[in-house]
């Protein structure tokens, strides 16, 4: 196994079948990169994008991800951050870090979406929104006498 010390970015639609070692394949269609763990044991490594998981920047020549990769459930174990296409090697984490780190990530999830969800309940109304109420059984009784009026009057 050599390790990869730079990946190129290769934009892409999708990542073809078979990973070329050294290639992150950026997907913004997809929002996610994947490219073959960089410790060269060839396993695949999906980073999604989102405010709670990954962030690509590209500066029109290299690219970087954060936060860093840890392969915690591969056998590798590899850890490692994508810096301006260079692989700058972590630590290795214990399985307690691994956990603490996990749970930190959903707490993050949850509190990301509750906040979403609190903003769009707490959304003010628009002036125009307010006045707009949805018909009730007079609205429509109004309509139908309306329009059989009309039909009548157009007969005669």
């Amino acid at each position: 196994m050599t390790r990869v010390s730079k990946l190129v970015p290769e934009f892409v639609k999708l990542a073809p079948p078979e990973l070329e070692e050294g290639v992150l394949y950026v997907s913004m269609i997809y929002g996610s990169a994947v490219h073959k763990c960089c410790c060269g044991c060839g396993d695949k490594v999906v980073t999604p994008f989102s405010p709670t998981d990954w962030k690509l920047t590209f500066d029109g020549e290299t690219v970087s991800l954060y936060p860093s990769i840890g392969n915690w459930s591969f056998k590798c174990r590899s850890h490692y951050w994508i810096h301006e296409n260079r692989i700058e090697w972590a630590p290795q984490w214990s399985q307690k870090q691994v956990e603490t780190g996990r749970a930190q990530d959903r707490r993050a999830k949850l509190g990301f979406f509750a906040a979403r969800r609190d903003q769009a309940e707490a959304a003010p109304v628009s002036a125009a929104q307010e006045h707009v109420k949805a018909p009730g059984l007079w609205d429509g009784m109004k309509t139908w006498l309306s329009r059989k009026l009309q039909k009548h009057l157009s007969k005669s």
